[in-house]
């Protein structure tokens, strides 16, 4: 973990700064990609991006006793957990699980628009409720000493943005939120798929971006539609605090996670390849093998690793095929590496 910069009262280590530098590029949280095997393989590639859970909801942790889902690698920090729910007492002892598990930072959902999730009373429903966002995050505050973030859209169906964003941001400044994440696209509850959510409403980065000059104090980090480090840099220097990025970084992860530290974090380059980040997974998928895992509960997340680069069909074509096999192992991530290999061997 980034060694923390100040102390709380009690004289114990703060790391509140140190999870806010990260937060200057993360990747988003998505539900069945972004779990425990992700995110090890994602923090190979960068060592400073923050990295957020698929959100687990605060029901099955507090009456359904599923922490077990809470599960990760020291490795991952710095790591958030995405909770959703609407209960303030139950968030605010999900947080308190989540603070004992070591997380770094505990995010409120406030922008997924489904309908399973909207049926829970959580999620981008929550945008039309800000008094009660504004209760549940108070009461997490009150019961950890981690960061408690908000992550929300613009708006949902037919409320002005203009209006709406600016008093929901405000609302959760006076309840103690010092670090949000914007989703620059308004979210229909009815008519639009999750899927069609994340596309067809229109983008207003302007919108978000003018959200630093009425609120210069607050941490804002802008999401939505962004694919390259040359976005995010864009967004950067447009004021914003920090860059969220979602599909892209699951997708291409090499392309985003390779070159973010010395880009976005300013650290040195770190000369390694992708074949170095194939190496130093090995380590990691030998022990979760051991422990009776499955190949491609892990591999499944490294299909994107050469995404553009000679060779990268046949490293997906064999990485999907093997390793859903029955018994398979490290010998089908080295069949996978042929097609990669022989093409950079051929460009030399």
């Amino acid at each position: 973990m980034t060694q923390p910069d100040t102390q709380a009262p009690d004289g114990t280590p703060d790391d509140t700064d140190a999870i806010a530098r990260a937060a200057r590029l993360s990747v988003a949280p998505m539900m069945d990609w972004t779990d425990r095997h992700c995110r090890v393989f994602h923090r190979l590639m960068s060592r400073q991006t923050l990295l957020y859970t698929e959100m687990v909801t605060a029901p099955a942790l507090v009456r359904g006793g599923a922490r077990h889902l809470l599960a990760f690698d020291a490795a991952e920090h710095p790591v958030a957990l995405q909770l959703g729910g609407s209960d303030p007492e139950e968030l605010a002892a999900a947080a308190r699980m989540a603070e004992e598990e070591g997380y770094d930072e505990v995010n409120l959902n406030v922008g997924c628009p489904s309908d399973r999730v909207q049926s829970g009373f959580f999620g981008a429903v929550l945008m039309e409720k800000p008094d009660l966002v504004a209760e549940c995050v108070a009461a997490m505050m009150a019961r950890v000493r981690i960061p408690v973030t908000v992550k929300c859209r613009i708006g949902v169906d037919e409320q002005d943005p203009e209006v709406v964003l600016p008093a929901f941001v405000a609302r959760m400044q006076s309840a103690g939120v010092r670090r949000m994440t914007i989703h620059a696209r308004k979210a229909w509850l009815q008519g639009l798929s999750p899927k069609e959510n994340r596309d067809i409403p229109p983008l207003d980065y302007p919108l978000v971006q003018g959200l630093k000059v009425g609120f210069p104090e607050m941490h804002l980090s802008i999401n939505g539609g962004l694919a390259t480090l040359d976005a995010a840099e864009e967004q950067l220097a447009a004021g914003m605090d920090g860059v969220m990025i979602g599909r892209a970084a699951y997708h291409q992860p090499a392309d985003i996670l390779m070159e973010a530290d010395a880009r976005i974090f300013g650290a040195a380059p770190s000369g390694r390849t992708v074949f170095d980040v194939v190496d130093e997974m090995r380590p990691y998928i030998a022990r979760h093998l051991a422990d009776g895992g499955r190949l491609h509960q892990v591999t499944r997340h490294m299909l994107g690793l050469f995404a553009g680069r000679p060779g990268a069909r046949g490293w997906r074509r064999a990485l999907s095929e093997g390793a859903t096999r029955s018994g398979a192992g490290l010998d089908v991530l080295d069949a996978a590496l042929e097609p990669v290999t022989q093409a950079a061997a051929a460009a030399e």
